[in-house]
């Protein structure tokens, strides 16, 4: 015969609403009755169902993720596993279960979020990256439905808790360290225009050059997709201009992999011929080849203060929007020196 609640409050010599208050973690219940019921939980090798209380709590104690749209870009990139790390962990501490969805177009994406939040499946929604026109980010707001951005709306939409960087005042630390080494010509090889995180940075490079009276060339700055194909793609267009940059801000340290192989294939010594800066500071910047100086993010922090945040907007519908910005720091590695010219003065 099944264990049952009564028989839990029974041995635990408590009310079987205490019992359901425990298996809710109510901070009503005092540590020793919790210790108590749990120890009775344990010797009757009782588990609660959940799915009973969801259904009599509305709740589905889960949480969904929006991926990007393109799959190449999650499963290659190491920014994604770090980052859902860090919002598995906020989840599990407060025993929210995790729901990934994506498509490869972006009504695919909108498809399955639009089932997810008609169909309740889930009780708020995390979006790893931010659109400058986002219809998935439009759909929630609209809907009405809990849900936190990891990175920065773009200005059409307001009033949205979103967690991230200070992009703008990172890139313009990162492209200020090689002014600081006598670089002048500086390129910027970014994501895609459409992405908040390439606008923000795009504009951190543009201010610390114009600070430093440097002129902004057209040809230095490249947009391509945050893989290790477009590191190598830019780094191919930027060697063959007749002028071509002494240093590189590089916005993604996958992309970074793919500029330090291709300037090796091509003979161009890193640092001594030219210097990388890049971002994001994941293991592979340390393992390559040289050592890579990278803007650290920390992104796991991105993913739990995301994850907290939204566990915070389902339990109190009056919870206020917020803005975290998880702070960054610069990481030295042996990718950057002075230019050559200014070497042999």
């Amino acid at each position: 015969m099944a264990v049952t609640i009564k028989d839990v409050a029974r041995l635990a010599n408590v009310a079987p609403s205490t019992v359901s208050r425990v298996i809710a973690n109510s901070p009503r219940i005092s540590e020793e009755t919790k210790r108590n019921v749990k120890k009775a939980m344990e010797e009757l090798n009782y588990h609660p169902n959940l799915n009973a209380r969801s259904l009599a709590s509305q709740s589905t104690q889960t949480i969904g993720i929006v991926m990007p749209s393109s799959g190449d870009v999650f499963f290659q990139n190491p920014f994604f596993p770090t980052v859902l790390q860090g919002i598995s962990e906020g989840a599990r501490e407060k025993k929210y279960a995790l729901h990934m969805t994506t498509g490869k177009l972006e009504r695919e994406t909108l498809e399955a979020v639009t089932n997810m939040v008609q169909g309740k499946r889930v009780d708020g929604m995390i979006l790893l990256n931010s659109k400058v026109d986002d219809k998935v980010m439009s759909f929630l707001k609209k809907s009405d439905f809990p849900f936190v951005l990891i990175g920065k709306p773009s200005n059409q939409i307001e009033e949205i808790t979103h967690v991230d960087n200070d992009n703008v005042r990172a890139m313009r630390e990162a492209t200020e360290y090689l002014i600081e080494r006598g670089h002048k010509q500086i390129a910027f090889i970014g994501g895609s225009l459409d992405l908040m995180v390439t606008v923000d940075r795009l504009l951190g490079y543009q201010q610390a050059l114009m600070n430093a009276n440097i002129p902004i060339k057209n040809e230095y700055i490249l947009h391509e997709e945050f893989l290790r194909g477009g590191g190598q793609e830019a780094v191919n267009e930027l060697v063959s201009l007749k002028e071509r940059p002494t240093s590189l801000v590089v916005a993604d340290d996958f992309m970074a992999l793919g500029v330090l192989s291709t300037l090796d294939e091509l003979g161009i010594k890193v640092p001594e011929e030219i210097s990388v800066v890049s971002f994001n500071n994941v293991l592979l910047s340390e393992l390559s080849k040289p050592p890579l100086t990278s803007i650290d993010i920390n992104i796991f922090d991105l993913g739990y203060q995301a994850s907290r945040s939204l566990i915070q907007k389902i339990e109190n519908s009056a919870e206020p929007t917020k803005r975290i910005i998880i702070p960054h720091k610069l990481v030295e590695r042996l990718s950057c020196s002075e230019p050559e010219e200014k070497k042999y003065r």
